[in-house]
């Protein structure tokens, strides 16, 4: 997946893009690896039932011999007659040729019935491996998601991550599905309809290579710009998907500024851009197949009239066609059984040719899909170093840590020490302290600059700034869902690049500006902080959170079902939930980010006791805008432009007149 480029709110190259070099290779390789037995039957399947499907002008020439040898018992040559050979009459001609007959008619029947059961497994075997595929990468594509760190989220659109699994798994399940055992089956066909040919006559054969280079010229050049066409076209679809995703999420916004008319008028434009490129796409595609077809009815014909000439000549005892000269009727019938024989592979041959020309389009866009996918499933996993981890525990009077299995509320990190082997335990506190450190996005833009700061077990920070000053920034190094370019931080004293990843963020509880709702139940949605949480803890920290009023409100209390990023709920109650959602979480380290931007003053004088007392004994980074939310703090720090430019308590920066005082005097709002 491309990035994007100036930093992480940057814009995204276009999404669709020609497969890379080797791409076919490898999704052959993963579908034999996840399928092999399957694909195997039905590769066999394939095989029987292309090679019978070209089979019934070896039937016709056969039918047409046996037939022309009875006409020969009746009306024997000369020569025969001379050997001995007695006519015969015509009913003792079909007594002589009846089992032939009935062997010729048996063997087609059962080659025929057979091509019909080998056709209808491979077409269910193929359904079968086509999904399972299909669901198998969707797993691995989800699973990879999951490893993929912050900055990938960060610097890809969220539609254009979801076009990979809808327009490109479509676009795999197409090549899968249809393309490839189609292409499997022309390919085996033409293989075996060419032996035939080259069989019959080579002369007939030569013109049918003259007509193939024909057909294969008019399929680069038409099937050529079709591709171009259908890949522009998909990127269209992209451009106008993200649009009405956009406009369905801003509907409110919309209205509010009556942009409807604008808004129609760009999706308009997005919409004619869309048409222009399907109008040309399917243009192409759709006049290459009458062409083709058209291209193969006038080889039928020229093969029909030169193979008539063939044996016109040959009856002349001509030899300019190179074959041996026709002396008798029978050697006459032989040569017309091959004409006849050579017509309907003609027809097949040119058919089968279409029908791959045909596969085109829907290769390239599938392979374009599965480079797609592979480029999310090659994009490097979010690395973690770290083996310190975090443990329950028991501690002694003496302050001895005993590492345990069973909930005891106390927490410790397990920290094994390389250099002898020992095993120590450090008991999770909170403390946490930054040096020296500094921060870009992009290595150019660097963001915070020489950033230190401690925050003490139980203690509250809070940051205050414009927006851009670096204030989430921060919060998201705590996080490590990036790292720092330079400089420490340490948590309870140690490195946080030992600890893992999983363990650090289990012990930080978080409530963003940006209200994440999961479709579920109101109480499932509360238990996503910590899923071995019970009803009734859940209960508590929705009181805690003053949640649990307007819950017990809803049509089906804590059951209510939630849907579209609870659409259902106010901005306010969202919030609540949220706040709630890491009350049940209990972490030692409680990040605020905004938490209470969406809630009206009443509901903030509650919602603020409740996370006093989710604040209590707990080390907390408040950011806030509301200047009222952040003076109880024990620490505030005003940042401007990646620095912290002052730091104190409220009453110590009041009196100092700097720069907090004037944003506190100046406006109760800072933006």
């Amino acid at each position: 997946m491309p990035p994007r480029v100036g930093g992480p709110r940057g814009q995204m190259r276009a999404p669709m893009r020609k497969a890379k070099k080797g791409t076919l290779k490898r999704l052959l390789r993963l579908l034999f690896t996840q399928n092999k037995k399957l694909l195997i039957a039905v590769l066999c399947c394939i095989v029987f039932a292309a090679i019978t499907s070209v089979s019934s002008s070896f039937f016709l020439k056969w039918l047409v011999d046996t037939i022309y040898e009875g006409l020969h018992f009746i009306n024997p040559t000369p020569e025969a007659i001379l050997a001995g050979v007695t006519p015969l009459t015509t009913s003792q001609a079909w007594v002589k040729i009846l089992p032939s007959l009935i062997t010729i008619f048996i063997t087609m029947g059962g080659v025929f019935l057979l091509s019909v059961v080998s056709s209808f497994t491979y077409t269910r075997l193929m359904a079968i491996v086509t999904q399972r595929f299909l669901h198998q990468t969707r797993t691995m594509v989800f699973n990879k998601m999951q490893s993929l760190p912050i900055r990938f989220f960060d610097t890809h659109r969220t539609g254009d991550i979801m076009s990979v699994y809808t327009n490109d798994i479509d676009a795999l399940r197409q090549l899968v599905s249809q393309s490839l055992p189609s292409l499997c089956t022309s390919l085996i066909s033409i293989t075996t309809l060419v032996v035939l040919m080259f069989t019959y006559s080579l002369w007939l054969m030569g013109i049918m290579i003259v007509g193939v280079i024909a057909m294969f010229f008019v399929t680069k050049k038409i099937g050529g710009r079709s591709s171009k066409y259908f890949m522009r076209q998909q990127i269209s679809i992209g451009k106008e998907e993200g649009f009405v995703q956009e406009m369905m999420q801003g509907q409110k916004v919309v209205k509010v500024f009556n942009h409807e008319e604008q808004a129609i008028k760009d999706f308009n434009e997005k919409n004619n851009a869309l048409c222009e490129d399907a109008t040309k796409a399917h243009t192409f595609a759709n006049i290459l197949m009458p062409i083709m077809n058209n291209l193969g009815n006038i080889l039928f014909v020229l093969i029909a009239f030169i193979g008539g000439l063939f044996v016109a000549l040959d009856v002349q005892n001509l030899t300019i066609t190179g074959l041996q000269p026709l002396v008798n009727n029978y050697g006459y019938a032989t040569m017309v059984s091959a004409i006849m024989a050579f017509l309907p592979v003609t027809k097949q041959f040119t058919g089968q040719v279409s029908q791959s020309s045909q596969q085109i389009n829907a290769i390239v866009m599938g392979l374009a899909g599965a480079s797609r996918v592979f480029e999310i499933l090659d994009e490097q996993p979010e690395t973690d170093d770290g083996y310190v981890t975090l443990v329950r525990c028991t501690i002694d009077d003496d302050g001895t840590i005993h590492e345990c299995e069973q909930r005891t509320g106390k927490w410790a990190w397990k920290h094994p020490h390389k250099a002898d082997g020992t095993v120590t335990y450090t008991e999770l506190k909170g403390d946490i302290q930054m040096f020296d450190v500094d921060f870009g996005y992009v290595p150019e833009k660097i963001v915070l600059h020489n950033v230190t700061l401690y925050a003490n077990p139980g203690q509250s920070v809070a940051f205050v700034g414009a927006t851009g000053a670096g204030k989430t920034t921060i919060t998201n190094l705590i996080n490590r869902f990036y790292d720092i370019a330079d400089g420490k931080i340490r948590y309870d004293g140690i490195n946080i690049n030992k600890i893992k990843k999983s363990d650090l963020r289990r012990s930080l509880g978080i409530v963003l500006q940006d209200t994440n709702l999961f479709t579920g139940t109101v109480m499932e949605n509360i238990r996503y902080g910590r899923l071995s949480a019970t009803d009734e803890e859940c209960i508590e920290a929705a009181k805690l959170a003053y949640a649990h009023d307007f819950i017990t409100r809803l049509p089906d209390g804590y059951n209510t079902m939630l849907t579209a990023d609870g659409s259902n709920l106010s901005q306010g109650q969202r919030q609540l939930l949220s706040i709630a959602r890491a009350a049940v979480k209990d972490a030692p380290v409680m990040i605020m980010d905004e938490a209470t931007s969406s809630i009206d003053t009443r509901t903030e004088a509650l919602v603020q006791k409740g996370t006093d007392m989710l604040m209590q004994d707990r080390t907390v980074f408040v950011i806030a805008h509301r200047l009222s939310t952040v003076q109880n703090s024990d620490v505030i720090m005003v940042l401007s432009h990646g620095e912290i430019i002052e730091r104190g308590t409220h009453q110590e920066l009041i009196a100092k007149k700097g720069n907090y005082y004037q944003l506190y005097t100046g406006a109760f709002e800072l933006e």
